[in-house]
């Protein structure tokens, strides 16, 4: 993290779990809790935040723009017109903006805080345990925007930018939906393996374990393509064989296309209702 992300007042508008993750990787990486400073409709979230981490507590939305230099906005997509409409003259020219909105693109951004210095932000859920996939994408070219925003990210996990609005959202629903998805996948795992006799637990750690070796593997192997590293784990005529040539009968591939495809509909259909 570089002096100057570290001399800038950062604010959450919002107390939920995405503006914990991130208030505690900056914590962990150096930057004071004097400089963070968070609001919330309700007060318990801000309570709790205050006593656990130190950060500053804003009275109101208003306070917190008015003060920080960085405004970052976490709420629900359908609430944050609504929590940025009565004070959008609060935001100050060149004031950096970054909101983590699913379904509100940028020209809706642009639209009602015009005057700010715009990001699209979207972490995924392992940005709580600092192994996260963060994309953003800025309304303009300012590098030095860019690098706040790399500075402010990585130390939640790997932040990538994104060329135009369609990447960061095709990013969103294989990332951040696609957390979703994998869990979907280990659920099947873990209960296949109870209906075999194994204790809840015991398929539990197994699930993880076998999804987590997995990723490990290929992690750890960046030479090798994962249909090469499928290779090894599959002979001719084998069990694995068995297993994948079923799969591949099934349209297990279609399937889950058909299912990042509705996601991104249901994306376009957010983006049309909040304008």
């Amino acid at each position: 993290m570089n002096f100057h992300l570290k001399s800038l007042k950062i604010g959450f508008l919002g107390a939920g779990h995405m503006s914990q993750a991130m208030i505690k990787g900056l914590l962990e990486n150096g930057l004071d809790a004097n400089k963070i400073y968070v609001s919330n409709r309700t007060p318990g979230k801000l309570q709790k935040l205050s006593e656990s981490h130190k950060v500053q507590i804003c009275s109101s939305n208003e306070e917190l723009v008015e003060t920080c230099d960085v405004v970052i906005i976490a709420v629900k997509p359908q609430d944050l017109l609504a929590a940025i409409e009565p004070i959008s003259q609060a935001f100050l020219e060149r004031q950096i903006v970054i909101s983590l909105a699913a379904g509100l693109r940028m020209d809706t951004l642009e639209k009602h805080l015009p005057q700010c210095r715009l990001v699209r932000l979207m972490p995924n859920t392992p940005t709580l345990i600092s192994k996260g996939l963060i994309g953003y994408l800025t309304h303009d070219e300012d590098e030095a925007l860019k690098t706040v925003v790399e500075d402010l990210c990585a130390p939640l996990g790997s932040v990538f930018e994104m060329s135009d609005e369609d990447q960061f959202e095709s990013f969103m629903i294989a990332c951040s939906s696609g957390t979703g998805f994998v869990f979907e996948l280990m659920t099947y795992w873990h209960e296949w393996m109870i209906e075999h006799g194994f204790d809840e637990e015991i398929a539990q750690k197994m699930t993880i374990e076998t999804f987590l070796g997995a990723s490990l593997l290929a992690q750890k192997s960046p030479d090798l393509g994962l249909e090469e590293l499928q290779s090894r784990v599959t002979s001719k005529k084998g069990v694995t064989s068995a297993g994948l040539e079923s799969m591949r009968e099934l349209e297990i591939e279609r399937a889950l296309r058909i299912s990042f495809e509705k996601a991104a509909l249901r994306n376009k259909e957010m983006s049309r209702l909040i304008k």
